[in-house]
């Protein structure tokens, strides 16, 4: 029986601290380079294509988390996912210092018309040669909506809201036919406008009357990505998405998340099995040795403050934790914010009780993800079991120190996943669907 081949992404924000909170600090982060220059993205996104990864994945957050003590102060002290920048600005940059790897950009749909997004996803796709992916979130964060002046909607209802927004996405994607373009210099006709369709969308939340105002690009749309966990995120998921991102924290979550997912995109919306790749969480610490592996690991988790976590699982949850005693037991609560990540929590001992203090240092140090230190050997042992026993498709490594994670994870982990035949060896194609959708 052929084994599958594990897909890799770098995970990531266009700001000075990605998801290990307090990395910043850490004595081997960004040293000799600015985040906030062209340089060190390329040089980034260079490390990761000498690794054969599928894409940089850029996640995003429209402001600094506000929900503890009602305050953005921790947030902004703590350099807790801020400052960060927009991050579909960087993705030509990315993918012009490059020939195969893609990028991924969140991009929210809250407070943006599906024309504009449509327009702008399309010029990417064309200015990265069909490099382009679309994580698709509808924004959960109450700092978001304060600073959108906005009130926050319903999730359900966000829902709603979300199928028709694709909805309008697609017809403006599909709205030029493949021989609309003419471009007869001697008629000075360029194109058909027979074949370029008006789109006109009367809806509940949408109205829209115009055409695409880009030609179709390399892959008509960008490849779609979601992180379904509810009941609602996992259905549209299982319809919309050709990626699905996960942060499950032992194996056990991963097979049933994998076997649902599955029964959803076959039976429930009747695609084709591998149109859809699950791509789960992972942090990794790699070294020569356990006891290097393990003493960086500690580095690590030396870098984390107690507030600036407390501030960041208060703004992704929801729930305002400087109200709750840190002694007490996270399985007692029940929180409004993202239900998946919060599971990361709640089943990050396996079940066993975690409290709230324990929650935001876990949390802090990469969401719940499983986090796997030690030698390459080591890594790639549960990286093959998470995908032989976990249904993973592929990874997405969550950074901490940057950029010396991922250079030490393609020098050291890439070959050992080679070496046993659980990596390519060259990207299958040459668009971001090529090369995720194949081996």
């Amino acid at each position: 029986m052929t084994r599958k081949k594990a897909h890799l992404l770098g995970f990531i924000q266009h700001g000075v601290n990605s998801h290990a909170t307090g990395m910043w600090r850490h004595p081997k982060d960004k040293v000799g380079w600015d985040y906030a220059s062209p340089g060190y993205w390329q040089h980034m996104a260079r490390t990761m294509e000498r690794g054969l990864f599928d894409a940089m994945f850029i996640a995003d957050e429209l402001a600094p988390y506000n929900t503890h003590g009602n305050s953005s102060d921790l947030t902004v002290k703590y350099a807790v996912q801020c400052p960060t920048h927009e991050p579909s600005t960087i993705a030509p940059i990315i993918t012009g210092a490059t020939k195969h790897l893609g990028v991924g950009v969140t991009l929210s749909t809250a407070f943006e018309h599906p024309y504009s997004m449509a327009r702008r996803l399309s010029s990417l796709d064309h200015l990265s040669g069909g490099r382009v992916a679309w994580n698709v979130v509808s924004s959960y964060s109450k700092s978001e909506w304060d600073a959108y002046g906005a009130e926050m909607s319903e999730r359900g209802h966000r829902y709603e809201r979300l199928e028709e927004y694709m909805e309008l996405c697609y017809k403006l994607w599909n709205s030029w036919e493949p021989d609309a373009i003419i471009a007869d210099k001697a008629s000075g006709i360029y194109a058909d406008p027979g074949k370029v369709h008006e789109v006109i969308h009367e809806g509940e939340f949408f109205k829209c009357r115009g055409r695409h105002f880009v030609a179709p690009s390399p892959q008509g749309q960008p490849v779609l990505w979601q992180a379904g966990s509810s009941d609602r995120g996992r259905d549209f998921a299982a319809k919309h998405a050709e990626a699905i991102f996960a942060v499950l924290p032992t194996v056990n979550r991963m097979r049933d998340y994998s076997r649902d997912l599955d029964q959803r995109v076959r039976e429930r919306f009747g695609r084709k099995e591998g149109s859809v790749k699950l791509i789960f969480g992972v942090q990794t610490v790699v070294a020569e040795t356990r006891e290097e592996a393990q003493a960086k690991y500690e580095r690590i988790k030396a870098c984390i403050p107690l507030e600036g976590a407390l501030a960041w699982m208060s703004g992704h949850f929801g729930l305002d934790f400087s109200k709750y005693d840190l002694d007490e037991y996270i399985q007692n609560i029940e929180v409004p914010g993202i239900q998946g990540l919060f599971e990361s929590i709640l089943y990050a001992r396996d079940g066993a009780p975690v409290t709230i203090g324990e929650a935001a240092i876990i949390y802090a140090q990469g969401m719940g993800m499983p986090v796997l230190v030690g030698t390459p050997s080591d890594i790639a042992d549960k990286l093959e079991t998470f995908m032989d026993e976990g249904g993973a498709d592929g990874f997405m490594l969550i950074a901490t120190y940057t950029p010396g994670c991922f250079e030490e994870f393609v020098d050291l982990v890439v070959p050992e996943l080679q070496r046993r035949g659980r990596y390519r060896n060259a990207y299958p194609g040459t668009t971001l669907r090529d090369n995720l959708l194949g081996d």
